[in-house]
């Protein structure tokens, strides 16, 4: 325990220090201790502290989306938030969550192993409950295993959330997870050896009034071939570099219906100012760079893109489109026929 020195003892030191006869290093404590980094070498650290804030990152999407997914499916208020993300042994994840439970086992195609997803049976029941027409309660028995059409039921749910495991982990691997099998028995859902590390995503879960976990636990191996990606720098650069083309093919589909000013340039002419105030209705002006049965230039907005030919469409005037202007890339363009309303005189 620290002593706390009083006035008269600082006073006294200070004096010894401003007169010389002891110096500050005199009085710095002899058995200062070493700070000793504990290692555990039968359950080595396999995730560093960036990759598992990128996991975390990773899962905050998810969870967002899961919040937005079984809103819905559900027809009732749900939140969904990440808790907590840790590594752990795969021994220690199956003795901390309860029997029975729902655990479902995911396979993590195009990565080598399988996942497991745990969702706390409070939550399960109730999902259940809203799925049949219920209100959400979980009255009955929650300590039983599920009957075959409830399996059914929460694979129809654990699907939909897959689906969002795989949006979520896009910045990072084209995931395509799929639904394996349903246990109870967390003893029965051995995917790799009780020592293997594993990283555990717990998520908190509330479906209207119930509250309960998710645990998403991953073990190193599936993640092994991409760990090097599970940083912040890859992790934000691809996020950026999606949010880009994320909506790029809704942006074309909404550019195909904006209206835009079609222009036949017939021909060209200078001139002056006090010529053109001078112009009256029936004035004839001769245009310059054109011939008859030359080609008209077509701009689209201030672009030239097409050459065209004038002509007649029933009795509104139009133009005929012929061919592209060189610099146009071939894909820019649909070929299209324009009709005007336009005369010239």
């Amino acid at each position: 325990m620290n002593e706390v020195l009083s006035q008269d003892e600082i006073d006294q030191l200070l004096t010894a220090i401003s007169s010389g006869d002891s110096d500050a290093d005199d009085f710095k404590p002899v058995n200062s201790a070493k700070k000793i980094k504990i290692y555990d070498f039968k359950r080595p650290d396999k995730f560093s502290k960036e990759q598992l804030r990128t996991v975390s990152n990773m899962h905050e999407t998810f969870a967002r989306l899961t919040t937005t997914s079984l809103s819905a499916q559900l027809r009732s208020m749900v939140h969904v938030h990440v808790a907590s993300v840790d590594q752990l042994t795969y021994e220690e994840f199956i003795r901390s969550i309860p029997t029975p439970t729902t655990l479902a086992v995911i396979n993590m195609d195009p990565l080598k192993g399988n996942a497991v997803l745990e969702i706390d049976p409070a939550i399960t029941f109730c999902m259940i409950d809203r799925l049949f027409g219920g209100r959400g309660a979980t009255i009955g028995n929650k300590n039983r295993d599920l009957t075959d059409i409830e399996q059914e039921v929460m694979e129809g749910v654990i699907v939909r959330i897959l689906a969002n495991i795989r949006e979520a982990w896009a910045s990072v691997i084209d995931l395509r997870p799929r639904f394996a099998q349903i246990e109870t028995n967390p003893q029965f859902a051995q995917i790799v050896p009780p020592t293997e590390m594993v990283v555990l995503v717990t998520l908190e879960t509330k479906v209207g009034d119930e509250e309960g976990m998710m645990n998403f636990c991953i073990p190193y191996l599936v993640l092994e071939p991409i760990i090097s990606k599970l940083s912040s720098q890859f992790w934000f650069s691809s996020v950026r570099k999606n949010s880009t083309t994320q909506y790029l093919g809704t942006i074309k589909q909404q550019l195909t219906s904006v209206d835009m000013d079609v222009v036949a340039e017939i021909g060209t002419i200078n001139l002056s100012i006090r010529d053109v105030l001078s112009l009256r209705v029936g004035d004839v002006v001769r245009l310059s760079n054109i011939k008859i049965g030359d080609e008209l230039t077509l701009s689209v907005g201030n672009k030239k893109k097409f050459y065209c030919q004038p002509g007649v469409v029933g009795k509104k005037m139009a133009v005929q489109i012929t061919g592209k202007v060189e610099n146009v890339d071939s894909d820019e363009f649909e070929e299209l026929s324009v009709e005007g309303d336009e005369t010239y005189e």
